[in-house]
């Protein structure tokens, strides 16, 4: 049988264990035609890049289905009839791959670094001021040092 992978996008007002019981859906209805999920990915609640339905967020979910092109187009009719499921895209793939996927791969990696070094802080013009000790290191006392007029404090 061919193997297909399935992204679907859910509403951010329900829950994981929602979306996870329209795959649970998908999931029974695979077995009744022989075919099966071979792989379940849940990548979590993720912002959209515009809106979609009113919604800011949607929840993704990945599975890889070895199924009849049959199923799979009753599948997808299945989801665009569920009001949960904003968007769905299939493709047909060649093989399934059992390696976590660069999404899951990525977040594991963010979640680790927080907190930890971001990298070099940035320098320039753009840079805040506040929390410095002594006045000279501000822009305008650089520019009057660089033309020759050295501002000197006096204080007593």
């Amino acid at each position: 049988m061919p193997l297909y992978e399935t992204v679907l996008m859910a509403r951010s007002d329900i829950n994981q264990q929602q979306v996870e019981a329209i795959a649970e859906g998908i999931k029974t209805y695979l077995e009744g035609e022989e075919g099966s999920i071979k792989k379940q990915e849940y990548w979590g609640l993720r912002s959209l890049a515009y809106r979609i339905k009113k919604s800011r967020k949607a929840h993704y979910m990945l599975l890889g289905l070895d199924a009849k092109p049959e199923a799979i187009r009753e599948i997808e009719r299945q989801l665009s009839l569920n009001e949960d499921v904003m968007r769905v895209l299939t493709l047909r793939v060649d093989e399934i791959d059992e390696t976590p996927s660069p999404v899951l791969s990525r977040k594991g990696e963010d979640r680790g670094e927080r907190g930890g070094f971001r990298g070099p802080k940035p320098s320039g013009r753009f840079e805040s001021g506040r929390g410095r000790r002594g006045g000279d290191d501000r822009e305008e006392y650089r520019a009057r040092e660089e033309r020759g007029n050295v501002v000197e404090d006096v204080t007593e």
